[in-house]
């Protein structure tokens, strides 16, 4: 297949190129920071039509993940940047998918379990989910929701009936990579710091890198799916829980807990908001589960093994 990621080099477009690559799929990066890569990377804006619609021109699959990283403070400029970032690009691969001689049969694109509410009493899936900022939730939360809203507007209105769209609602997607999520929280956990996080009673929404690679191809490959869906592991859970088993299966017992005051004076810090470890996401996969997808890692505990395990190998370190 002929595989375009635009905004691919980040994590979590490296985990999907590698893959593809790796089995034979004719894949190309966009990224405004072209680098050397065993794929090919060509050169974007994440804007304005260019060059660089030749490649999706032809294509068999677009999957967009173009966004400036969340991971920041919500300033007037950061604010906007994220905004612009995921609203421009996405219309961007819009109109370059709409005015192709031969579009893509299929557009996966990049959103998130966020636009969900904050909540503990139920979970959220594709029909019954609450959208939107919880009552319950501090106000500086709903910029993120609005955000999300604007991102999926953006594909409804890019109008490309000859291409079937998905909105991949994504929740964290955990794999032992360097500078990732999971490599994060293992640090907090091998500094003696991995304890719960605010009261821990947070939901914590997660996907095995292993089963997101295998959701991304289940939706490729299924053309009587379009749509929203959300693409987390059925079974989330609180965050004392989990960082306690993650905890566990790196071998540890020791892990201090952290205070929601620590945490914002660790955000201020950091440049970053408590948002992204304090809001409940409980988002659970319905279109998924309905129309027959299997999970490797559906359960945390052996999920964090395995990421542990993979951790280990990829630095060298002992196996305890």
């Amino acid at each position: 297949m002929k595989i375009v990621i635009p905004g691919g080099s980040g994590q979590v477009g490296t985990i999907l190129a590698r893959t593809f690559h790796a089995r034979g799929d004719e894949v190309t990066v966009l990224s405004r920071n072209p680098g050397a890569a065993p794929w090919r990377v060509a050169a974007w804006d994440a804007t304005s039509v260019g060059k660089w619609t030749q490649y999706i021109d032809g294509a068999d699959v677009v999957i967009n993940l173009a966004g400036r990283s969340v991971n920041c403070r919500y300033n007037a400029r950061n604010k906007e940047q994220i905004m612009q970032s995921r609203v421009g690009s996405t219309r961007a691969v819009g109109n370059a998918i709409r005015e192709a001689a031969r579009p893509p049969r299929v557009w996966l694109q990049a959103s998130t379990a966020t636009i969900y509410a904050h909540r503990f009493d139920a979970p959220n899936d594709e029909r019954t989910g609450i959208i939107g900022a919880s009552d319950r939730s501090p106000a500086s939360w709903r910029f993120s929701v609005d955000v999300a809203r604007a991102w999926e507007m953006a594909v409804t209105a890019a109008n490309v009936p000859r291409t079937r769209t998905i909105v991949m609602r994504s929740a964290l997607i955990l794999s032992p990579d360097r500078g990732g999520v999971f490599d994060t929280l293992l640090g907090r956990v091998r500094r003696g710091l991995g304890g719960r996080l605010g009261n821990g009673r947070q939901f914590v929404s997660w996907l095995h890198d292993d089963d997101f690679v295998r959701a991304v191809d289940f939706l490729i490959a299924r053309d009587d799916i379009a749509g929203a869906v959300n693409v987390a592991s059925p079974n989330p859970v609180p965050n004392a829980e989990f960082m306690r088993e993650l905890r566990r299966a790196w071998g540890t017992r020791i892990g201090l807990p952290t205070p929601r005051w620590a945490l914002a004076l660790g955000a201020l810090v950091l440049g970053t908001e408590t948002e992204l470890v304090l809001k409940s996401r409980r988002v659970v996969p319905g279109v998924l589960q309905e129309n027959g997808f299997e999970f490797r890692f559906a359960e945390w505990p052996a999920a964090a093994r395995d990421l542990c395990r993979r951790w280990r190998l990829a630095r060298g370190a002992a196996q305890p």
